[in-house]
């Protein structure tokens, strides 16, 4: 074994994984790789060609890297674990008028388990991944912590990981731009992958069609839910619609008629078959309730803490008060209104680049 140690690395056979394996190769690491096989576009219905990184191509470009520096290189089907939790998930969210982040629960409760078991069992030290982040520690404490490339910074979906995760865990990419990245894997000889486009789709929803893909996982959905009706905030009634769970918070297009003037998603109240439509005012929001929290940078929530709180990816984040509830989930109180709350979605607190911690929305205030 090597002075550094054994790394299990996730290989999805694109740039940034590659770059992560050659790079921990390189540093002195002995790299063993490995390929989570989460999902099968064609069980779902769709008629489109599989890609990203449970497409064929993509096992086999991650299985070539490993080959052309002479590590092992393994493959695992984690489809049943990923299929009972994450994708039952997404569609219960969407059933209970919610808006899931299935990226975040995949990364918590499912890669970063499946690796620490496989890790265990080929006695690596740690797992990495390509993701753009990276990991300090402070008062014993470790957390993720913005990277480099603010245009490809990560962190917002790893709020989840636990002290153990990140004890175990590596990301050499952190410290690094895109371009950088990408010219690393040119100058390596890999100019095909250096010019790979980008995969931003959820995996199983590579046509970027969630509406569709509810359709085909539940075909009596459409029957269940037809004949809602769009109201505005005091009730009058403005249209019928198709079902709540093709909705989402702060939609504009795609609600099936015009109202004279731009008209948004602003509640989904799925008891009653009901979408609140208003105006873009009608979307800001002064507050939120967060439950199913994970704490990172601190043990417990400092009283009266104000953090940057972002509450979708890319969102650049609002200075906000945050404090336990008596139930032990958090309040959020924003300092400028926020536009298009999501409940089901993450909310991510950060003191400047740290996460502080995160968890789900529960409700919008």
């Amino acid at each position: 074994m090597s002075k550094k140690g054994r790394v299990l690395v996730a290989m999805s056979g694109g740039i940034d994984s590659t770059v992560t394996a050659m790079m921990l190769h390189e540093e002195g690491y002995e790299v063993i790789g490995i390929t989570m096989k989460t999902w099968d576009y064609a069980t779902s219905g769709g008629d489109q060609k599989e890609t990203g990184c449970c497409s064929l191509d993509s096992i086999n470009d991650a299985r070539q890297v490993a080959v052309d520096f002479g590590f092992h290189h393994f493959i695992v089907d984690i489809r049943d674990e990923f299929g009972d939790f994450v994708i039952d998930n997404f569609v219960d969210e969407y059933l209970a008028g919610r808006t899931p982040n299935p990226c975040v629960l995949c990364n918590t409760h499912i890669k970063w388990e499946a690796m620490l078991n496989r890790a265990d069992q080929l006695d690596c030290e740690f797992i990495a991944t390509g993701h753009y982040a990276k990991i300090a520690s402070e008062n014993g404490r470790l957390f993720i912590q913005k990277a480099k490339d603010g245009q490809k910074d990560q962190s917002y979906v790893l709020w989840g990981l636990s002290q153990k995760c990140m004890e175990r865990t590596l990301f050499p990419l952190g410290p690094y731009t895109k371009p950088e990245v990408r010219q690393m894997a040119y100058d390596k000889g890999y100019t095909d992958l250096a010019k790979k486009g980008e995969s931003y789709e959820i995996c199983f929803v590579p046509d970027n069609d969630y509406r569709g893909f509810l359709k085909r996982r539940l075909p009596e959905l459409e029957d269940e839910v037809k004949g809602g009706i769009f109201v505005d905030r005091d009730g009058n009634l403005l249209g019928e619609h198709h079902g709540y769970p093709f909705f989402t918070i702060g939609q504009r297009k795609g609600l099936g008629q015009a109202f004279g003037k731009p008209m948004y998603v602003t509640d989904i109240q799925p008891e009653t078959n009901t979408v609140v439509l208003g105006e873009v005012d009608e979307l800001m929001r002064n507050g939120m309730i967060v439950y199913k929290q994970n704490l990172q940078k601190y043990e417990t929530l400092p009283h009266d803490i104000e953090c940057t709180t972002a509450v979708r990816y890319n969102d650049k984040g609002t200075l906000a008060k945050l404090a336990h509830t008596d139930n032990n989930e958090i309040s959020v109180e924003f300092m400028a209104n926020v536009r298009g709350v999501a409940p089901g979605q993450s909310a991510v607190f950060y003191e400047g680049n740290d996460i502080v911690g995160g968890g789900i929305i529960k409700q919008s205030l």
